[in-house]
C-alpha cells in the first residue's frame, strides 16, 4: 500500500518532471486513529530494523529534509516516525533565519557541515523561507 503512493512521488532519472501533474494529497493510509497507530508501530518497528543495518554498514547516509511553516507538522512527524529510530544513529539540524556568522558565509555553509557522517540519519527541520537574492547576495 505504501509502495504504490510512494511510487506516485518518484521521479527517475530521464522522467520528464511537471509539478502541475504532481498530485499533492493522496488518500490516506488508514481509516482511524487505531488504524494509524497499528501501521504506525509496524513502521517503526522496520525503521528500526533497517537503520541497525544501515548503520553497520557505514557505507551511505540518509538526509530527511522536512521544510515547512511554523506549526506546520514538522516536530510532530520527527517525534511519531522517528521514535523508532536509536537516537544514537541519527540528528536533527534545525533551520531557522540565519545568525549573522552564517550569512557572512556562502548560502549553503550553514548546512554543509551538519550532512550526516555514513551510517548516519540526518534530519533537516526548517522553517526559514529564505530569499537567496537579498540577504547572500548582498556580500
Amino acid at each position: 500500500m505504501l509502495k504504490e503512493k510512494i511510487e506516485i512521488l518518484t521521479i527517475n532519472p530521464g522522467q520528464e518532471f511537471i509539478i502541475g501533474k504532481t498530485p499533492t494529497r493522496m488518500k490516506d493510509l488508514y481509516t482511524n486513529k487505531n488504524d494509524y497507530k497499528k501501521l504506525l508501530n509496524k513502521y517503526k518497528k522496520n525503521i528500526d530494523s533497517l537503520q541497525l543495518k544501515f548503520y553497520a554498514s557505514a557505507s551511505h547516509a540518509l538526509l530527511i529534509i522536512l521544510q515547512g511553516m511554523d506549526s506546520a507538522g514538522k516536530d510532530s512527524m520527527i517525534r511519531h516516525v522517528m521514535s523508532g529510530v536509536n537516537p544514537q544513529g541519527c540528528g536533527v539540524s534545525s533551520f531557522k533565519k540565519p545568525s549573522v556568522e552564517e550569512l557572512q558565509h556562502d548560502y549553503l555553509w550553514r548546512y554543509q557541515h551538519k550532512i550526516p557522517p555514513q551510517g548516519m540519519i540526518g534530519i533537516f527541520n526548517r522553517s526559514y523561507y529564505e530569499d537567496c537574492s537579498s540577504e547572500y547576495s548582498k556580500k
